[in-house]
């Protein structure tokens, strides 16, 4: 690039990693807020909440990339044309398509990052975070405790639990167990969750346990610290169920028969794969719809509010309708070629109209009509 390219690349591209950043930063205060259920019904951490919400992102960058391509773009155009940084550059020499590249490479660099996201972060992410949310579904700990609340388990397990800690620390535990046959009930001062050998035990300290025994005699037995197996009451038939989302390329264009059974439909599962592929080009179409609203018509002082007005409800139909697509392409597959067609075709018309805007415009004479008014001049 000249030196007149890196400058222009420096000035659009600073006000859209401004714009992508703070669309991510409200990406992830509403996946945060999501995920606040993991800490307030499930007792886990606000690390585990952090690292839930960082994995949902990279599902969102499809979306937060090309909105953030436009809103920066067109801050950063309006700027150069209303402080007439872009009339030097036409002075200096530099045509329309010099003029615009640095605006289109970062354009692409977009694109190449939501696609890498799309084929490779996101199936990562999404898949490392269903196995993360179905562990704290199906943790034992979570399930079985509830701060001040009794709480029934399997098989005749009921569990109450007075406070319970920031570190785990279980405070004033009861167990209720009644497997039919006997009835057993143990408390203690301090309890802990943990594993041995890859079991759920619940360790507890400072208790004692009763029991009546065959010939109705009560047992009462006091420890210091007592090991209680939760091995039998952690068996459990639930399996991750995967989304089209969390799929790979290669899973969505060529199924199993488990995940068409899981995930959805073979038609549903191409046109998601179609999708990935296709929605890093609505970044070229921000780019394009931008460059055509600050550039794509004569210098105003007056601001360019309705230009720019007219490309945001254009951008904001075509990505609808796009979405619309992915639908139609899950019950028609011929409709899924329409996915990368109808990006392709704005980009053309928006490319078109803007080195169009280059040509003077002659007024079409018509010389009856001429006559008509010198005659009455």
């Amino acid at each position: 690039m000249t030196l007149i390219q890196r400058y222009l690349f420096r000035q659009i591209g600073l006000p859209v990693v401004a714009a992508c950043a703070a669309l991510a930063g409200i990406g992830l205060l509403s996946q945060s807020l999501d995920q606040l259920e993991v800490i307030v019904e499930r007792g886990q951490s606000v690390g585990v909440m952090i690292n839930l919400t960082l994995l949902a992102l990279p599902q969102l960058i499809a979306v937060i990339l090309p909105i953030g391509l436009f809103v920066g773009a067109l801050i950063a155009l309006t700027r150069l044309q209303r402080e007439q940084e872009l009339t030097a550059v036409y002075a200096a020499g530099v045509n329309r398509w010099s003029m615009i590249r640095p605006a289109m490479q970062i354009a692409l660099i977009v694109v190449a990052a939501s696609l890498v996201t799309n084929v490779l972060v996101q199936p990562w992410a999404q898949r490392e975070g269903r196995r993360q949310a179905f562990a704290i579904r199906t943790d034992l700990a979570a399930l079985l405790v509830e701060e001040g609340r009794f709480v029934q388990g399997p098989d005749g397990l009921t569990v109450y639990v007075q406070k319970i800690e920031q570190n785990g620390l279980l405070n004033n535990l009861f167990v209720y167990l009644d497997d039919g046959k006997t009835v057993t009930t143990w408390d203690a001062e301090t309890a802990r969750f943990g594993r041995i050998q890859n079991l759920p035990i619940l360790t507890m300290q400072n208790g004692s346990m009763q029991r009546y025994s065959s010939r109705g005699v009560l047992e009462q037995l006091s420890f210091d610290q007592q090991v209680f197996d939760l091995s039998p009451y952690a068996k459990t038939d639930a399996r991750i169920r995967f989304k089209p989302s969390d799929l790979w390329l290669t899973e969505l264009f060529d199924p199993t028969p488990a995940l068409l059974d899981s995930a959805g439909t073979r038609g549903e599962l191409i046109a998601e794969g179609h999708s990935r592929l296709s929605s890093p080009l609505y970044a070229l179409v921000a780019m394009s719809l931008a460059l055509t609203a600050i550039l794509g018509g004569a210098f105003s002082r007056a601001g360019y509010t309705g230009r720019i007005a007219k490309a945001a409800g254009v951008f904001l139909i075509v990505r609808v309708v796009g979405y619309g697509l992915v639908a139609a392409g899950a019950w028609n597959a011929s409709l899924n070629v329409l996915q990368y067609l109808l990006p392709l075709a704005v980009i053309f018309v928006a490319l078109r109209l803007l080195f169009r805007a280059l040509k003077p415009h002659r007024r079409r004479v018509w010389p009856a009509y001429e006559r008509f008014k010198a005659r009455f001049a």
